[in-house]
């Protein structure tokens, strides 16, 4: 004998008077003559079968939604955030879009006592000057990763680290910390003697305490288009020379490839004052920041090297990346 729980006329009605008619289960077992337990039992089988299917859509970016979680599933990714580029925005106006939906995801992902780490350039600048004003009343610590002090500037904008980790302070409260050295010296054993100060070393324990890691990927841009080179971090002849090597990008200074190994680049990479990849992976939340199609590569191998497990991008470089 066919049971109850198994006909599909009433399975559909079932499933009818709870979704279309907002009845409530108990309304339904009381209109229909069935046990309210056989009711849900029902619309759980609507579910299972397709009677029913549930769409779930995002408020903020809904047209982005699908497309965050392919790359998610794709890349292994905790979480990807991607923002909207019109085609009918400017190059700056894309980046600006980003650099704001990232500074409100930010205020959003932080946690009250958390240690954050923060690497320098032009990205984290602006994600740190938008308009928009978020609350202070928070207990954050910024840490600069890399070492910030430097004579170079980028069209007058100050982007070691150390001035990030201010002006990420100003912008969504807390304190800030700074690493008292060069980022780059001529040489590693001169930087490994120069790190044994107390003055300066007291930052890797600081290193051992952030929550989260924020940088931004930078790729390997040559001549006039290269931060790095105006900024005084790296000549031309040397990203030349990285280039013959399959470099992809950078973070934090850390140079690879599109599998995300450094080893082509250790000369220069184990020259930067600061955390190197390694101490990278083992931060819990590594959030990189890049947008553009000039960016794709660089993302990939920031990704392949595990050196960021979270994403904030524009659509632009997202549909590339998948």
């Amino acid at each position: 004998m066919k049971k109850i729980v198994d006909d599909w006329r009433l399975i559909y009605k079932v499933c009818s008077l709870y979704y279309e008619d907002d009845m409530r289960q108990q309304e339904i077992s009381d209109y229909l003559g069935i046990s309210r337990a056989t009711i849900s039992r029902m619309l759980q089988k609507g579910k299972e079968s397709g009677i029913v299917r549930v769409e779930v859509i995002n408020p903020i970016q809904f047209s982005y939604g699908k497309l965050e979680k392919a790359l998610e599933r794709k890349y292994g990714l905790k979480e990807v955030i991607v923002v909207e580029s019109s085609s009918l925005d400017t190059h700056t106006e894309s980046l600006t879009k980003m650099y704001e939906r990232a500074a409100l995801y930010l205020s959003q992902f932080f946690h009250d006592g958390d240690y954050i780490g923060v690497s320098m350039g032009v990205t984290l600048h602006n994600v740190a000057t938008v308009k928009r004003a978020f609350p202070k009343d928070n207990h954050y610590m910024f840490v600069p990763v890399i070492g910030g002090i430097s004579q170079g500037n980028v069209s007058g904008i100050d982007i070691q680290s150390n001035q990030i980790a201010r002006e990420f302070a100003q912008k969504f409260g807390g304190d800030y910390t700074q690493f008292l050295a060069p980022a780059l010296f001529s040489e590693k054993k001169i930087k490994d003697y120069f790190l044994k100060e107390k003055s300066v070393n007291f930052i890797f324990d600081d290193f051992q305490k952030l929550d989260t890691l924020v940088m931004g990927i930078g790729a390997n841009d040559t001549g006039t288009d290269s931060t790095l080179i105006h900024a005084g971090y790296i000549t031309d002849e040397e990203i030349q020379e990285f280039a013959k090597n399959g470099v992809v990008g950078n973070v934090a200074l850390q140079f690879f490839d599109t599998n995300g190994d450094t080893g082509k680049f250790e000369p220069f990479n184990e020259r930067v004052a600061g955390m190197n990849t390694d101490m990278m992976k083992k931060v819990r939340n590594r959030i990189g920041i890049a947008g553009g199609r000039e960016r794709v590569e660089a993302v990939k191998g920031a990704i392949n090297g595990g050196y960021i497990n979270m994403l904030i991008t524009n659509n632009e470089c997202a549909e590339k990346l998948l």
